[in-house]
């Protein structure tokens, strides 16, 4: 920007206040000799020049710079002394240029200077600057602009607008992203005064809402050119129609009225600004295309990293969701909810995760671990070590053993890869949990009667470590008992250590309990709602991380299990056992399927089998059947041939059951289906 002269006057007694919503300064009016003669000196000691002949307050330009255009000769730097009172020496009254008002006697007229210029250009490019969004930085131009450097602003963006490196692809397309302009009507108070038409004005209708650049354009030159022209310049006039569609030749007022600016980012224009005065307004000056250039420039560039960002938290955002379970699993004999916090808005992904994994013979795997830091990195990490603990859930090992595999795998990730993690089994048939942990907090456990009690675990060290042998324990889990798992973000902060963390959250756990009675649980939904609201506004110092299940169990009475010597005999034994626990639990109308399904399936089972063939039955809200045995290869679903023997129960099943599966164990695998029924 052009340096120019800058007064250092401060503001006397009988100044105008300051521009509302800007930071135009008004000069004030200098004492006065007795005669009404101007001050002998000025500042420098000279003394100054008389005003023109002739000259009125009227023809004082309020944008007019010290010496700009002066003919007075080599005192041209210096500042032109304010004209005489309105009223006096037969000088006629100059009307406010807001209002249209005749000014008082004696008041000032309003004359920016350099300074006045830079502070509003410090002013503006604060209040710009403030925004961290796209939509936040286009208000703080508008609302900086308005009024004090135009009575109107259109701002148009590239649609779509380019990201970082990017090219943009297709046509350069601007979209009209916000308008802003002075009301038709302001409150008095404060300094505002009535326009002096209410009824609405040409400004009011400027402006299309989509325009496309054409190659070659006037208006694609005015945007190649970068620097904000006047729009009575023939390129910029050639430019409007295009820009604003048919309303252009009677919306912009004539004169150098209006200013268009190119919005540049880093590497390419990314949008436009029009400026605009009304007619009863002072023209803009040559000096206000370097205001409306700064702003243009720190306008594109807060766009440009507005636009960086979006992209970045997008990014955050689609990586954490993909992290971490879209939909908790429904399994039987437990209700699961979850919940995780990011650490801060500004830093949405983490290194903690949760996770629920269906197990065969209806348990449910429970996980939770705590990657340190909470960065892209972070996530990352526990995107590897979540993919990795699904998949030895999946084969069936112990937790223990997972735990062993997660910390050889975290140690292939690199050396300073620590995480803690915390891993249990909850089988709804036996109401026994098996929980082994990795340096993780220890879970809580809320018995039906209100009783909350931090279950006793092994501490094991964390996963990375290398070397450490981990150690599960097992536990009872009865019916309508809730088991809380979760990260130490929600038990440990600046304004607490961890053990009193898990007292609070015990405390809060119980405290909650009491609300419902002693042979009710609390909803859990609602019980995941209030643990989070023990948090102060000093505990987010970590990513926070909740998993919840409810025990519901499967009553004794609602399983059947048998075993079957791999023989011949197996399938019509299988058949009456299932047809027997049928008529048990009055599901007769499932006779028929199930003893067609159970015997294709057993018959694949003894077929390859060399030890004792399981047989399970499961009454929930579906009735479930699982066959087991020692061969570890899964079954495959295949079209027969017409002159194949054999290889159509698979099919049978897949036709008739409402789901199937096959799950590989450590001793084997378990095939199952589900029938609904009821």
């Amino acid at each position: 920007m052009t340096e120019h002269p800058i007064s250092f006057e401060r503001p006397q007694a009988g100044a105008d206040p300051t521009d509302p919503r800007g930071a135009l300064l008004h000069t004030p009016v200098p004492p006065r000799a007795p005669d009404g003669a101007p001050p002998a000196q000025d500042r420098s000691g000279d003394t100054p020049a008389p005003p023109a002949a002739g000259g009125d307050a009227a023809g004082v330009s309020e944008h007019a710079q010290p010496g700009a255009e002066d003919p007075a000769g080599p005192d041209a730097h210096r500042p032109r002394p304010v004209p005489v009172p309105e009223g006096g020496a037969g000088q006629p009254a100059v009307p406010e240029r807001r209002s249209g008002r005749p000014r008082p006697p004696g008041q000032p007229t309003p004359m920016r200077r350099d300074g006045d210029r830079l502070r509003f250009v410090g002013a503006a490019t604060r209040r710009i600057a403030r925004g961290m969004d796209l939509d936040e930085i286009v208000m703080g131009l508008c609302r900086a602009t308005v009024p004090t450097f135009a009575d109107a602003i259109l701002v148009y963006l590239r649609e779509p607008l380019p990201v970082g490196d990017e090219r943009p692809t297709g046509p350069l397309v601007l979209r009209l992203r916000r308008t802003d302009r002075i009301p038709a009507e302001r409150d008095t108070e404060g300094g505002f005064m009535p326009p002096v038409q209410p009824e609405p004005t040409e400004l009011d209708a400027v402006g299309a809402e989509l325009c496309e650049v054409r190659p070659g354009s006037a208006l694609a030159e005015v945007l190649r050119g970068v620097r904000p022209v006047f729009t009575d310049a023939p390129a910029a006039r050639a430019a409007l129609p295009e820009l604003l569609g048919e309303v252009s030749d009677f919306a912009v007022p004539g004169g150098r009225r209006a200013i268009l600016a190119p919005l540049r980012g880093r590497r390419r224009v990314i949008g436009a600004a029009l400026f605009l005065r009304r007619p009863e307004r002072i023209a803009f000056e040559a000096e206000d295309l370097l205001v409306a250039a700064q702003l243009a420039t720190h306008s594109a560039l807060g766009i440009d990293k507005a636009v960086l960002y979006g992209r970045e938290a997008y990014i955050a955002d689609e990586l954490q969701r993909t992290m971490l379970p879209e939909n908790l699993p429904r399994c039987t004999g437990v209700r699961l909810a979850s919940r995780y916090l990011p650490a801060a808005e500004t830093a949405r992904v983490g290194g903690d995760w949760y996770d629920a994994i269906p197990l065969p013979g209806s348990r449910v795997a429970l996980v939770v671990g705590d990657v340190m830091g909470h960065s892209m990195t972070s996530a990352a990490i526990m995107g590897q070590l979540r993919t990795t603990a699904q998949t030895l859930a999946g084969l069936d090992l112990p937790p223990q053993e997972v735990l062993h595999h997660l910390d050889e795998q975290a140690q292939r990730l690199g050396t300073d890869r620590m995480a803690t993690c915390l891993y249990a089994v909850y089988d709804p048939v036996s109401h026994r949990i098996t929980i082994a942990n990795a340096g993780h907090p220890p879970p809580v456990l809320l018995h039906l009667g209100g009783r909350a009690e931090v279950l006793r675990v092994p501490p094991g060290a964390p996963i990375g470590v290398g070397g450490v042998d981990f150690e599960a324990v097992e536990l009872d889990a009865p019916a309508g008992a809730t088991l809380l798992l979760y990260t130490d973000g929600l038990v440990e902060s600046r304004l607490r250590d961890v053990w009193t963390g898990i007292e609070q959250l015990r405390e809060k756990l119980a405290a909650t309990a009491q609300l419902t009675g002693p042979d009710h649980s609390p909803p859990l939904e609602a019980l995941r709602d209030e643990v989070l609201d023990m948090l102060g506004p000093g505990d987010r110092d970590d990513d926070i991380a909740l998993l919840a299940a409810r025990f519901d169990g499967i009553a004794p009475s609602d399983v059947a299990y048998w075993y079957l010597e791999p023989e011949d005999a197996a399938p019509g034994r299988a058949r009456r056992l299932a047809r027997h626990a049928l008529a048990r639990w009055g599901l007769q109308e499932l006779t028929d399927s199930v003893e067609l399904l159970v015997s294709e399936v057993v018959t694949n089972a003894v077929r390859y089998a060399t030890r004792p063939v399981t047989l399970r039955l499961l009454r929930t809200d579906v009735l479930r059947c699982e066959v087991g045995d020692d061969v570890p290869q899964l079954p495959r679903l295949r079209q027969a041939r017409a002159t194949d023997e054999g290889g159509r129960g698979l099919y049978l099943v897949n036709r008739l059951a409402r789901r199937w599966g096959a799950t590989r164990l450590s001793t084997g695998k378990v095939v199952w289906f589900e029938l609904n029924h009821g």
